[in-house]
């Protein structure tokens, strides 16, 4: 276990993009989509506000409805994407005390594009002193002929809490899937927490092997940082067996974490098991 869908409107391209920290910018496509859609929450003594909400290429930011203090970002998709040769960037902050919860509307649909070069899709997230982040997007579909690399670049401050869950579905029903690579950067108070990179589809070697996804086509991870977390825990392992996927939930060396990795058949059954994790986490 280690190793949007949208419908199609206009593509505009937008101002250049620069590379996520630790990551190489490949050379892009003259028609692939450049755009950078930004996030910042700030607390105010009261609540979390959003002095900076702005939407570019696919990316349509709306403020959404919350009963307590803390604020809410849906991301809905305004065109397909991302396509071979889109280098697409989520800049979100949450600063010094702010809670901020950041979901999108609709799964992201990888697909080829008019090149069959790689499309970047870079998530930054910052979260300053006693701040609190929530990352919950729906899942990620790698279509066939799709050749995609994601990165998440995450700077906490040594009191931030987040929770990242990434969910990702290889290949739609009935079809391959296409290449991706996804790798998750995590620094805490300026040390490294988790630098981890997978990487599934053709032509990576035995990404669908027993050893890897043994034939499970939804793939997922579950990261909690809180300061509560710092304790000594022992790893649990969740899920029945193979057949209907498995998740384990053990500790980081770096910090106070959790990380829930799991397998599944289905993106349904996969929720279940990071749903369970979380519960685990909380309890603990």
């Amino acid at each position: 276990m280690n190793s949007f869908s949208q419908v199609a409107t206009a593509r505009t391209i937008s101002g250049p993009d620069t590379p996520s920290v630790g990551a190489q910018e490949p050379a892009g496509h003259p028609d692939g989509v450049r755009a950078t859609a930004r996030i910042r929450a700030a607390y105010n003594g009261r609540v979390t506000t959003l002095p900076q909400l702005h939407s570019d290429g696919p990316f349509h930011l709306r403020r959404l409805r919350t009963a307590g203090s803390a604020a809410k970002v849906g991301i809905i998709g305004a065109m397909s994407a991302p396509l071979g040769g889109d280098r697409l960037t989520l800049d979100i902050t949450a600063e010094d005390r702010a809670e901020l919860e950041v979901t999108t509307a609709a799964a992201t649909l990888a697909l080829r594009g008019p090149t069959t070069s790689a499309a970047t899709y870079d998530v930054r997230l910052t979260v300053g002193e006693h701040a609190s982040l929530r990352w919950l997007p729906q899942p990620l579909i790698s279509a066939t002929g799709s050749n995609l690399h994601q990165t998440y670049t995450v700077e906490l401050a040594a009191t931030a809490r987040l929770t990242l869950r990434e969910e990702q579905l290889l290949g739609r029903a009935g079809e391959e899937p296409g290449h991706l690579v996804s790798r998750i950067l995590v620094h805490r108070a300026g040390r490294p927490l988790l630098d981890q990179q997978t990487a599934y589809g053709a032509p990576e070697p035995g990404w669908d092997g027993p050893a890897v996804l043994n034939g499970h086509r939804a793939v997922g991870q579950l990261l909690i940082v809180a300061p509560r977390l710092d304790h000594r825990q022992d790893p649990i392992l969740l899920g029945e067996g193979t057949k209907d996927g498995c998740a384990v939930l053990a500790p980081l060396a770096g910090g106070p974490a959790l990380l829930a990795t799991a397998i599944a058949p289905t993106t349904s059954t996969l929720r279940k098991l990071l749903d369970e994790a979380y519960a685990h986490a909380l309890a603990r």
